[in-house]
């Protein structure tokens, strides 16, 4: 007797981000073969009111509650759900574990992008022109940039390579469409690079902690995820070193980027002593305490980046005249810069004055611990207009040394 297929059922739950919309199923464990109950994240109540919406989420996601009939033909949803859970799962549960945020990315692709547009399809039966015409819809349609497109594009890739090595669909080179979609993967994005003047000016704008924060991030080149990592028991004033052990992003504690980013970075004597003011100042100073915790939590939690970058670290750059701004009627001075501003313009700033003052490269990779030299010469060292006036200049005086030759013909 055939089995009949299920379409689970939905729950509230109280979670971290809210309450949210959880759709329960039973899956058959592979371990043993029994019936286990299984559950997937819909959406937050209060962006979903009621069961009939989230009724209707569920059905825009295209889940798959069901096990994957190859008879059938497979769907681009069942590739991509087989994909979501042998793939995107914990540190723990995975022999190649990806990060957190990796996941959460992962998982935005899919549900936003991909599935809607793809899940009902027969896998084998799209086209990569079709897809080539759909990415150039976005990027017209959306003003997308394009390492985002590439982004949907590669997600899409690994579902289909996914597929092929669980022999859910042949294992040939025609059978991944993706393999054929061509793809524009530069960025047209420019980092705002800070002068120390201009960095001076912000820092001076800023109030403690956010006045140390933005001096660690500014000196060390450390990432905001790794700032708020921080627990006291990484910093160590006696050997003048910083260890960096985790990270703190999209409210979880993660590990940090790469093998060459857990290295640890130096602690100059001029951010020490405004470590060890803040250390004085905190009611969160002990070893297993984070450095910059949150008050409104009673320092169980680290602060959160995205806050930090829109309550102080660009209103103090308004402040200082780097980003465009305007006085409201209320007499209040409001930012309104669209350019993209944050901790991470930092982490550029500092790799692009020490390229500037002419620090070995070996040097500025090992401070900015990335794992190739030539990640920091290509994306972090940018050249300020000053510079390239120079070297523009010694060339021309180069040739016009010969001036008076020309002047003669």
């Amino acid at each position: 007797m055939a089995q009949r297929r299920q379409r689970g059922w939905l729950k509230k739950e109280k979670r971290v981000q809210g309450e949210t919309w959880v759709l329960y199923f039973r899956t058959r464990r592979k371990s043993d073969g029994r019936r286990v109950e299984n559950k997937i994240p819909i959406g937050l109540v209060r962006d979903v009111p009621d069961k009939e919406r989230a009724w209707a989420q569920v059905e825009r996601l295209h889940l798959k509650l069901n096990p994957v009939d190859l008879r059938r033909g497979v769907t681009f949803a069942d590739l991509a759900m087989h994909y979501a859970e042998h793939e995107l799962v914990g540190r723990s549960e995975s022999i190649h574990p990806k990060a957190h945020t990796t996941i959460k990315g992962y998982e935005r692709v899919l549900r936003n992008r991909l599935l809607p547009r793809w899940g009902t399809r027969i896998a084998l039966g799209i086209e990569p022109l079709e897809v080539e015409d759909w990415l150039t819809t976005l990027k017209q349609e959306e003003d997308l940039e394009n390492p985002t497109l590439d982004r949907m594009r590669r997600v899409m890739s690994m579902v289909y390579r996914h597929g092929q090595r669980y022999s859910l669909i042949p294992r040939s080179q025609e059978s991944n469409p993706m393999r054929f979609v061509r793809c524009n993967t530069t960025s047209g994005y420019e980092a705002m690079i800070l002068t120390p003047e201009q960095a001076y000016a912000i820092v001076r704008n800023l109030r403690e902690p956010e006045r140390t924060l933005t001096l660690l991030a500014a000196g060390t080149g450390l990432r905001i995820s790794e700032c708020l990592g921080l627990q006291w028991q990484d910093v160590s004033f006696a050997d003048a070193l910083i260890h960096v052990r985790r990270t703190w992003t999209c409210g979880q504690v993660g590990l940090p980027k790469t093998k060459a980013s857990k290295g640890p970075v130096p602690l100059h004597s001029l951010l020490a002593e405004y470590m060890r003011c803040w250390k004085q100042k905190t009611p969160y100073s002990q070893p297993g305490d984070w450095v910059f915790a949150s008050n409104r939590l009673k320092g169980k939690q680290p602060r959160v980046a995205n806050m930090l970058v829109s309550d102080y670290l660009r209103p103090a750059a308004a402040k200082a005249g780097i980003l465009s701004s305007h006085w409201d009627e209320q007499g209040r001075l409001v930012e309104d810069d669209p350019r993209r501003f944050g901790f991470h313009n930092l982490r550029h700033s500092l790799a692009s004055f020490l390229v500037r003052m002419r620090t070995d490269p070996k040097t500025v990779q090992t401070l900015l611990r990335h794992s190739d030299v030539k990640l920091t010469l290509q994306f972090y060292s940018h050249a300020v207009s000053q510079d390239r006036m120079a070297a523009a200049g010694e060339m021309l005086t180069a040739i016009l040394s010969h001036e008076s030759g020309l002047r003669a013909d």
